[in-house]
């Protein structure tokens, strides 16, 4: 935390070449969440671009009330929400009965073909988490490749904890129900 404070003094106090460490920080923050939400791969660098312009333009507005992190995240979201609206695409589609969901895939330091499969596993699952609706993939992502809890998530989304926790059941559900109907368990737990 105060690494952050900090960080965010000195761009505030004019260490303007600062803010590229601000970036590296949290560029794979904003990558997960902006990927997650938008189909286009064209339109998700410049939302990238976008929400890190906006951060810089807003820095000096954060009162750290909030991890930065969390603060970074809810200026991505709003920003991919903002442009699905403006383009019209659905952000919370209907769950078809056939759309399903799975628990992470854990493992130990795997040999070769392990790491193959695991790879394998997890180009599967993400092909699979893309398919579920914007806010659920975008809450398996925040919970579980940002570890975030759902305190933050809820700041991020505008979503009270029960309703984050209730999409993040929801969304796991969907996710094995999907692989299961889909796959045999022996084409994903080799």
């Amino acid at each position: 935390m105060y690494e952050n404070r900090n960080l965010v003094r000195r761009i505030l106090a004019g260490e303007t070449h600062i803010f590229e460490k601000l970036v590296r920080n949290y560029q794979r923050l904003v990558s997960h969440i902006v990927f997650r939400m938008i189909p286009n791969e064209m339109d998700r660098e410049d939302i990238c671009q976008d929400v890190f312009i906006k951060v810089y333009q807003n820095l000096s507005n954060f009162r750290f009330d909030s991890k930065l992190s969390t603060w970074i995240a809810k200026i991505a979201y709003n920003r991919c929400v903002n442009f699905l609206e403006k383009k019209k695409i659905p952000l919370f589609d209907d769950i078809s009965e056939d759309e399903k969901a799975v628990e992470r895939y854990a493992g130990n330091d795997p040999c070769p073909d392990e790491y193959t499969q695991a790879r394998d596993l997890k180009k599967l699952l993400q092909r699979e988490i893309d398919k579920l609706p914007i806010q659920y993939r975008t809450i398996i992502t925040l919970f579980h490749l940002e570890e975030m809890n759902y305190a933050e998530i809820g700041k991020i989304t505008g979503l009270p904890d029960g309703t984050v926790k209730s999409y993040l059941f929801r969304a796991r559900k969907a996710l094995r129900e999907r692989l299961e109907s889909k796959y045999q368990p022996e084409e994903l737990w080799k």
